[in-house]
C-alpha cells in the first residue's frame, strides 16, 4: 500500500531557542497554510499475513508570526523547517490487532527573530535525533469495503526527545482493489529539553488536525 495524504494542522505548544525568552506558539490549520512555504506526505507498507513494515514521511516548512507575551517579546517571527521519517515494524496479533517497534528520525530547524521591550534578538538552532517507538494498531474491514483503523504510539524515554506520542484514527472506503481514500485525525506529540544556556533547544509541541489519504494498492 502506498498513501499520499494531506494533513490541516494545528500547532500548539512552546519553543525556545539558546537565551532567547521562550515563544508560545498557537497556529491553527488556516495560519498554517497562509504561512507554508513547503509541504510533503508519503506513506509505505508492506503487509503479509503475519508481519506488516511501514515507513512515513513528513517534511513541513512554515513562517508564523510571534505574538506578544505581555512582558518581554512584543512580536517577531519564527521560521521552521521539520523533517521526520518512521520506520516500523508491526506483528499480526489477532485478525485485528497488531503491536509493534519502530523508531522516528526527525530534524528540525528553528529560527526566531525577536522584538523585545529592550531590543531586537534573533537566533536559530538545527537538532536531529532519534526516537524509538512502541506501536499499537487495531484494524479492519467491513465487507471489504470500509476501513476502520486506530493507531497509537509513545517514545523517545529521554533517548531523543524526553517523551514523544501520537494518535492516528481512520475511516475510509476501498473503491477498488487498486485505489482507496480514508479521512481521520491524528495528533502528533513532542517534547524535547536539551542544552544549557546558548545550546539550550526547546521543542514541545502538539501538532493535530484531519487527515485525507490517497492510497493505492499494489
Amino acid at each position: 500500500e502506498t498513501d499520499v495524504y494531506l494533513m490541516f494542522p494545528t500547532m500548539s505548544g512552546n519553543i525556545s531557542v539558546g537565551d532567547l525568552p521562550p515563544v508560545e506558539i498557537d497556529a491553527g490549520a488556516g495560519d498554517i497554510f497562509s504561512h507554508i512555504k513547503m509541504g510533503a506526505m508519503f506513506y509505505f507498507e508492506a503487509t503479509n499475513d503475519d508481519w506488516a513494515v511501514s515507513s512515513d514521511l513528513i517534511y513541513m516548512k512554515l513562517g508564523q508570526d510571534v505574538k506578544s507575551d505581555g512582558i518581554l517579546v512584543t512580536g517577531g517571527d519564527v521560521t521552521m523547517k521539520q523533517t521526520a521519517w518512521e520506520l516500523a515494524g508491526l506483528k499480526r496479533i489477532t485478525s485485528w490487532l497488531e503491536a509493534g517497534l519502530g523508531g522516528r528520525i526527525v530534524s528540525l530547524y528553528t529560527g526566531l527573530n525577536l522584538q523585545t521591550v529592550n531590543e531586537p534578538r534573533e537566533g536559530s538552532a538545527k537538532k536531529t535525533w532519534f526516537d524509538p517507538i512502541v506501536i499499537v494498531r487495531a484494524q479492519g474491514a467491513i465487507k471489504d469495503k470500509w476501513l476502520l483503523q486506530f493507531r497509537g504510539d509513545i517514545g523517545g524515554f529521554g533517548i531523543g526527545s524526553d517523551f514523544s506520542w501520537q494518535i492516528q484514527a481512520n475511516a475510509g472506503y476501498r473503491f477498488s482493489k487498486l485505489f482507496q481514500a480514508t479521512i481521520g485525525y491524528r495528533v502528533i506529540g513532542i517534547d524535547y529539553d536539551k542544552g544549557e544556556g546558548r545550546d539550550r533547544f526547546v521543542y514541545d509541541v502538539n501538532t493535530y488536525g484531519p487527515v485525507i489519504h490517497i492510497g493505492f494498492n499494489f
